[in-house]
């Protein structure tokens, strides 16, 4: 069972948080008390679910992988096991969300995340993908991830996770991120255009915004026709944009 359970978790890139110091510290972060409903995300053998019971209302501890099942056998008569798919299945309504997320499927996990109802997420990821997520403009790190975050939260990273609290350990340092949810701060007429910029400009970063757009105007149609052509924006580099500036130009689409 821990050789297949092994191979496994490699496979889907799911590291099990067995250090109890880093999961306690999680859980702080999140300053869980009994009123909340926290939704935890592949909780594998259970080392943090256990720990989110004593201090929160209720858990739903959602794993996909029906192979832990022995290890999550003698939870807490709060915690609610539902075995889905959380990329695929309905969420239940969640007040925070403390999860050591699968490093294979952050990204659409993340954004599955923020089109939900909630308070505060403590999460952790592999480092390098947590550094992009709160990148600000101007940083090597930034990235359409990170401006895709702040559209939706305020992120930070809280620590950093050695390689040594996981089984299997993975090859990179992992962070907790905090998110906290908040109205975007700049107006945004479509999100879909939004997103359709940011990932135009991020595909072409290094080249001038307007040779960005061109080269993507098969995805956003007439957009640069529609821009000032003498506009000092369109011969700056794409990723030098500020999520305030790119929502400029996506409501320009609208």
């Amino acid at each position: 069972m821990g050789a297949m359970t092994s191979r496994r978790t490699r496979a889907t890139g799911q590291h099990m948080l067995i250090d109890a110091r880093v999961a306690e510290r999680a859980a702080r972060y999140a300053s869980l008390g009994r009123s909340d409903t926290v939704l935890e995300i592949g909780p594998g053998k259970g080392v943090l679910t256990r720990i989110l019971a004593r201090r929160a209302g209720r858990v739903v501890a959602m794993e996909k992988d029906r192979r832990f099942s022995p290890f999550l056998e003698d939870l807490p008569p709060n915690v609610e096991l539902v075995f889905a798919d959380a990329l695929r299945c309905e969420w239940p309504p969640f007040t925070k969300v403390v999860s050591n997320l699968p490093y294979s499927i952050s990204s659409p996990l993340t954004f599955r995340l923020l089109e939900h109802d909630f308070r505060l997420g403590v999460l952790m990821y592999q480092k390098e993908f947590a550094e992009r997520m709160a990148a600000a403009v101007g940083s090597p790190d930034y990235s359409r991830l990170g401006v895709e975050v702040f559209r939706r939260a305020r992120c930070r990273i809280l620590e950093e996770v050695p390689p040594s609290a996981f089984a299997p350990p993975p090859r990179v340092m992992s962070a907790v991120v905090e998110l906290r949810p908040r109205p975007c701060p700049f107006e945004v007429r479509d999100g879909a255009a939004f997103s359709a910029v940011a990932r135009a400009l991020f595909s072409h970063r290094r080249k001038s915004v307007r040779n960005a757009l061109r080269s993507e105007e098969r995805a956003l149609g007439d957009l640069l026709s529609r821009l000032d052509p003498a506009g000092p924006a369109l011969e700056r580099r794409a990723e030098s944009l500020s999520p305030e500036e790119i929502a400029g130009l996506a409501n320009a689409m609208t």
